[in-house]
């Protein structure tokens, strides 16, 4: 059951952020693609915007990826946790911790996921328990 339930959590987490990735770098899933969210970035104070965008969409898609098949586990989590408090200290921060005011609580959750899986490991159906 444990194995279960953290193979349902990595997934979920893991192919979330990968979609968060790919409207960044591919404007997939209504994204704006890099251009469009590297111009959004810059309009905040976030410079060079093209490049923070790719290099934010990057990590989400790989962090995402990682997290998801249960490889590189804590790599994963670093990945997840670098981009999400990102997110917190140049967008969500000022606005409180409730989502419904743009708030930092859904990057909250995410780090806190991603570091606790992390720290228990990616359970028995993941790839870093088959190359153990």
């Amino acid at each position: 059951m444990l194995a279960s339930g953290l193979l349902l959590i990595r997934l979920v987490v893991g192919l979330l952020l990968v979609g968060h990735g790919a409207q960044k770098l591919f404007g997939w899933f209504g994204g704006y693609g890099p251009k469009g969210t590297g111009g959004w970035m810059e309009s905040i104070g976030i410079k060079p915007g093209v490049f923070m965008a790719v290099s934010a969409g990057l990590m989400e898609l790989l962090g995402g990826a990682l997290f998801a098949l249960g490889l590189l586990t804590p790599l994963a989590a670093l990945l997840i946790t670098v981009t999400m408090l990102g997110a917190i200290f140049k967008v969500h921060g000022p606005n409180g911790i409730w989502a419904t005011a743009n708030g930092y609580e859904y990057p909250l959750v995410l780090i806190a996921v991603a570091i606790g899986i992390a720290l228990t490991g990616a359970g028995s159906y993941s790839i870093d328990a088959l190359l153990r």
